[in-house]
Parts: C-alpha cells; sequence; structure tokens
C-alpha cells in the first residue's frame, strides 16, 4: 500500500491537495462543465495561521466545502467568473423592447460601474454587506442622492437575480428593502394649496413676460397632465366637438438622439379625458395663438403641436421647467410671503389632492391621473392634513 501524502506538518493531504515547494496549498478539481480548475491557500485548515505577511483568507479546506457544497446544488463555481459589471451587461443586453429613457439609465449605472472598483468584484464574492456598504458608501461618500441610488439598485437587483436563476449564485445580495440601507433624503413634492394656487395663476396672467404661457401652465393646474404628455398634444387630440383630450403618446427629448415619441408611462396613461369649459377656452386660445414656424416640424409623424420656442423647436418639458423657476424666482423677489416650489409636477400633484379632498372617487381619479396602480392615486399624490381631516369628519358625521 501507497505511503499517504502528508503536509510539512504530517497532516494527511485528501486527494486532489498538494502543498506547493514555497509552502501554499493547491487543490485541483473539475467544475460543474467538467473544466479543471485550481485553488491556492496558505492555509489548510480553519486553525491555521497564515505566514507573516500575508493576508488571512479561506483556509483550502474551507473553500473546498464551498466548492463541493456548490457542485451539490449545480451551483456554477465562482460565479462563472462573472464580474459585477459584465453581470449588468449580460442582464442589459436581456431587456429589449424598453423605452429610450430606460436603456439610458441603464447605460449610466454601466458608466459608474467601470470606473467604481466595486464593478471589477467577482459577483460569487459579493455579500448582502458587501452590497448596503456599496450602497451607503455611494451615498456618503460620493454623495449620490436616493433617487440615484434607487435607480443603480434597480439595476443590480435583477441582474443578480438573473444569476441566482442561472445556479451562478446562490443568493441574490441585493434582495435587502433599500430604505434598510441608504437614508432617503429625496424632497418630498408637497402639493399648492389652492390659495398659492390662485397666487401663482394669478401672478402669470398679470405679467408682462411670462402671461404668454399663462393657458398651458392653467391647463397643467386643472387637468394633472405629465408635462411629457401636455408637450405632445397636437391640435387633433383636442376635441371640441366632445369636449375630451386624447392622450396617447409622450414628447421626449434626450441628447444628440433629438426629440422623439414615446407612448404614455404606462397602458393606464393612454386615456381620454374630459376638457371643462375653462380649460377648453384655454386651449382655444393656445391654438388661436399659436406661433408656429412656416413649415411645421414633425416628428415621428405627429405634427400640429401647441407651443413652440423662439427658434421654431416644439416645447417639451425643459423649457418648461424654466419657465417655472423663473417664475417662482420673479415672484419671491417681489412677495415677502414666498411662493414654495411649484414645477409641472407639483402642478399635477396639486390636481391629484384638490380632487382628492373634493370627495373625487379614487377610481375616477386614478383614471385621470393614468396610474396603473391606485395606490400611487392615494398614498404619493393625495396630500391630507389636519384640516382635510377636520372637514372629512364632519362631512361623514352629517350623514350617519
Amino acid at each position: 500500500m501507497s505511503e499517504k501524502r502528508r503536509d510539512n506538518r504530517g497532516r494527511i493531504l485528501h486527494n486532489g491537495e498538494v502543498q506547493m515547494s514555497d509552502g501554499r496549498y493547491r487543490y485541483k478539481y473539475r467544475d460543474t462543465f467538467g473544466d479543471e480548475r485550481v485553488i491556492y491557500s496558505w492555509r489548510l485548515d480553519h486553525n491555521d495561521r497564515a505566514p507573516e505577511g500575508k493576508k488571512r483568507t479561506l483556509s483550502l479546506r474551507e473553500m473546498e466545502k464551498q466548492i463541493q457544497a456548490d457542485q451539490f446544488d449545480h451551483i456554477v463555481s465562482n460565479g462563472g467568473n462573472l464580474t459585477v459589471l459584465e453581470l449588468a451587461e449580460k442582464y442589459v443586453s436581456t431587456r429589449i423592447n424598453v423605452r429610450q429613457t430606460t436603456m439610458a439609465g441603464y447605460q449610466t449605472v454601466i458608466n459608474l460601474l467601470k470606473k467604481d472598483p466595486f464593478g471589477k468584484k467577482r459577483i460569487d464574492t459579493v455579500r448582502i454587506s458587501d452590497a448596503k456598504c456599496w450602497l451607503i458608501k455611494l451615498q456618503q461618500k460620493d454623495g449620490k442622492s436616493y433617487s440615484a441610488i434607487q435607480s443603480i439598485r434597480g439595476l443590480l437587483r435583477p441582474a443578480f437575480q438573473l444569476a441566482t436563476d442561472d445556479d451562478l449564485i446562490r443568493k441574490n445580495p441585493f434582495g435587502f428593502l433599500l430604505i434598510d440601507a441608504v437614508v432617503n433624503d429625496s424632497v418630498r413634492r408637497e402639493a399648492l394649496t389652492r390659495d398659492q394656487e390662485r397666487k401663482f395663476l394669478k401672478f402669470v396672467k398679470e405679467d408682462e413676460h411670462f402671461s404668454k404661457y399663462y393657458e398651458g401652465i392653467y391647463i397643467l393646474f386643472k387637468t394633472g397632465m405629465r408635462i411629457s404628455e401636455f408637450s405632445g398634444l397636437t391640435v387633433s387630440d383636442i376635441d371640441f366637438r366632445h369636449h375630451t383630450i386624447n392622450i396617447d403618446h409622450q414628447l421626449m427629448k434626450r441628447g444628440s438622439h433629438g426629440y422623439y415619441i414615446e407612448t404614455t408611462k404606462t397602458e393606464a396613461g393612454t386615456r381620454v379625458i374630459p376638457m371643462t369649459p375653462d380649460v377648453e377656452e384655454c386651449f382655444r386660445k393656445i391654438i388661436k395663438n399659436r406661433k408656429a414656424p412656416k413649415k411645421e416640424p414633425m416628428i415621428e409623424g405627429k405634427v400640429g403641436f401647441l407651443y413652440f420656442d423662439k427658434n421654431g423647436s416644439v416645447m417639451y418639458s425643459l423649457h418648461w421647467e424654466n419657465y417655472f423657476k423663473h417664475i417662482r424666482q420673479k415672484y419671491n423677489s417681489i412677495y415677502k410671503v414666498q411662493m414654495p416650489l411649484v414645477t409641472p409636477h407639483v402642478c399635477r400633484h396639486t390636481y391629484c389632492s384638490n380632487m382628492a379632498n373634493s370627495g373625487m372617487n379614487p377610481k375616477t381619479l386614478q383614471y385621470l391621473m393614468g396610474h396603473s396602480d391606485i395606490s400611487v392615486t392615494l398614498n404619493t399624490y393625495a396630500h391630507v392634513n389636519l384640516d382635510d381631516a377636520k372637514n372629512e369628519v364632519d362631512r361623514v358625521m352629517k350623514i350617519v
């Protein structure tokens, strides 16, 4: 019988184990695909000390146990040698027919991972604590906003789930709630009070420079449309005969790609909403006064847009964001009582809150807002304060 192989401390070595001339231990094995693999460690057993000047890593037999467990569960060893960046790129390659804005967001995350050391980590070495610490670092050290971190995790969570489903790793390290790792420092967009809304609209209407945008701003306050939906409206979308507005697309613009038309944010976003007489009158004035260039721009078959800038380009969301910003700045430079943040999206919040506080049926309001989930209507936009609660209690008590 052949003598058993031993290390320099006299310990019997298992099949596949060898102690090399420099003192390191080596283990050879075949992976799930039958390819030969090799691992090394300065320690044979978990009780061994690491040689002086060497980093303490897993012992050879601890790594062997992990490999054997992975093979038993048909987990691909070493995560298929994929890095976090490579996994993210692989996941993105599976995402077909996604919106251009979504793909642009993915690319932003990919670019971040190319620069950040975390992108070079092998996916099977990423633990939950590693994922949390990295997101915390992005917020506290790199200054990333909560919404930006949401987008980053929004790619990596499904990417690591793909790796889990492909048996590359055992567990998704990004499966935790985001609020458990980083602080939600995003500013909540509060709805304006009815008095603030009236004052803002009055200021716009009477201002020599900004009055030309009054009808558009009024419509945003009184319909709750998304600014991309409003910007994308054409003359043909306004039905004066049936007093309705057809919303089935959005106007978008991105860098060198320029203007493009996209479907509504969700299927529920495609809708036909009624026009009140005051909104209808605003649309009539807009159409009557629209200053379209001689050759009207056509964007993916759409023509007849309502607003144009001084260069004859169709006005889109960024134009309106800037107008709202300048209007508020001018207002606050005149009046002591300051106007809070007002944006096209605050108009949407304000409309939804006003309708909710007026007692509108939640399902009707959900339809008007184009929300796919009523919880968004109820929880995100409908702002209720103490006075609203008192009035509602009084109303109910009268009925009872």
